[in-house]
């Protein structure tokens, strides 16, 4: 099996980055500028992805794309970070589902120059939709139960964005960040994408 991820440093892509750090995937990665839609090789990365967005997950010359999918994907080739049991791995799933409707789509007016009053709203939005990740983490220690999934390495991309622009969080989801930004897969990819 052989994967490339097409990644843009901070994007969402790095979740991708963090789950197949944490799977232990052997893996290649190839920066694209996304403001000029091309890759470290100078090529047109439309031709890789048409949609012109990252990620994008090469295996074995087939381009798939879409952050959920490809979640999924690294976390079924891994054979872990996805549970098993039907209950649970519904429950990661629904968080992952929901990090990508209702969180990473929030993010879109801070990131295409909306107007101000755009911005403050999706803002107020945000801190709604992270209030309600707080309640789905509840007590345990990661999002969807007592294990680490995929949606760990989703949410904690949507966490440093929010502290990217200035949303405030609540101390559990603050508590939550710090410790899961210290785990070995994280650091890792952040160096790796020259975050850290």
């Amino acid at each position: 099996m052989s994967l490339t991820l097409y990644y843009s440093p901070g994007a969402c892509s790095l979740a991708d980055h963090i789950a197949l750090k944490e799977a232990g995937l052997p893996h290649e990665l190839v920066h694209v500028d996304l403001k000029a839609k091309t890759t470290e090789d100078g090529r047109d990365y439309r031709e890789i992805n048409p949609k012109g967005a990252v990620p994008a997950l090469e295996e074995n010359g087939q381009v798939f794309t879409e952050n959920a999918a490809l979640l999924i994907m690294i976390a079924e080739r891994a054979g872990q970070l996805l549970p098993k049991e039907c209950a649970a791995r519904y429950r990661v799933l629904e968080a992952v589902a929901f990090i990508t409707t209702e969180v990473h789509k929030g993010f879109a007016p801070l990131f295409k120059g909306a107007s101000d009053a755009d911005k403050e709203k999706a803002k107020e939005t945000l801190s709604d939709k992270f209030s309600h990740l707080s309640q789905m983490l509840g007590e345990d220690e990661y999002v969807a139960g007592p294990s680490f999934s995929i949606a760990d390495c989703y949410a904690i991309v949507m966490l440093l964005w929010a502290d990217k622009m200035g949303i405030a969080v609540s101390d559990r989801l603050g508590f939550y960040r710090g410790r899961i930004l210290s785990r070995p897969a994280v650091e890792q990819a952040m160096e790796a994408e020259g975050l850290a």
